[in-house]
């Protein structure tokens, strides 16, 4: 078989993969606290006929050798943690994260999940939750007859509750940073859990240690560029048919001998 047509095969396939990523990012182009992703190529193994500086003969080495690619494989993809733009809502329950850092939730299981989407809400219990019902750790409980909720810039909650005059301390709203949150593995619902590549969460208040802040009455969008990621659409689908037409040629080479070899 003609070695090419493997190796175009696999430009198709990476290719594919890539509009797949541009496909996810344009369709969340609303979804608030989203990041988009990237993938990320690499070469494949190379068949090397004749070692870069061989000996060729006496007092004459080779300059390059004869090293024959084998295509590209898709080596991952990539969470791009840059800020979206910023939406003000005026709700008073939408926060958004003006800097690093992610707010932690609670999953039905047990374990933390981390989120960029400010959209809280309160459970039938009066606790702050987000907008799929996750209970938000640490918990914070708002009562029944509490109002003007405030979520200051260094996360403290507070209301009027009852017929008093001056705000009431609820809770503190933390945040948690990780040293790679490129690593976090990402679960849909705007949700990402810990891995080993992301490292241990950091928790602390925001506005500390290089957390962000959070600002109320706002919420943050997602990162996605749309024009370029319709540049981006534009090269993969070009870069896709140049690919094809290596597989047509080759495939015309091994036609043109089979019909030599008759």
């Amino acid at each position: 078989m003609n070695p090419a047509l493997w190796v175009s095969k696999t430009g198709v396939q990476a290719q594919d993969a890539k509009l797949q990523a541009i496909a996810n990012n344009l369709a969340n182009v609303n979804t608030v606290g989203f990041k988009r992703d990237r993938v990320v190529f690499e070469d494949l193994f190379y068949t090397v006929e004749q070692q870069p500086g061989a000996q060729m003969a006496a007092n004459r080495n080779a300059d390059g050798g004869v090293q024959l690619g084998n295509g590209v494989r898709v080596a991952g993809t990539q969470k791009v943690f840059t800020s979206g733009s910023l939406q003000t809502t005026g709700r008073e329950l939408d926060v958004a994260i003006i800097g690093n850092g992610f707010l932690q939730v609670e999953l039905p299981s047990g374990e933390n999940a981390y989120t960029r989407a400010g959209q809280l809400g309160l459970s039938l219990e009066g606790r702050l939750t987000n907008a799929q019902g996750l209970p938000i750790n640490p918990q914070i409980t708002v009562p029944a007859n509490a109002t003007g909720i405030t979520i200051g810039e260094n996360g403290i909650v507070s209301a009027i509750v009852g017929n008093a005059t001056t705000p009431t301390e609820l809770g503190q709203l933390t945040m948690t940073t990780f040293v790679n949150p490129t690593g976090l593995l990402a679960l849909g619902d705007n949700l990402y859990q810990q891995t080993q590549s992301s490292g241990e969460p950091a928790e602390g208040n925001p506005g500390e240690d290089g957390r962000g802040k959070l600002k109320q009455g706002a919420l943050e969008g997602s990162n996605v560029q749309v024009a370029e990621e319709m540049v981006d659409m534009i090269a993969a689908q070009r870069t896709y048919e140049m690919n094809t037409k290596v597989l047509s040629a080759a495939d015309n080479m091994l036609q043109n001998l089979a019909q030599i070899a008759r």
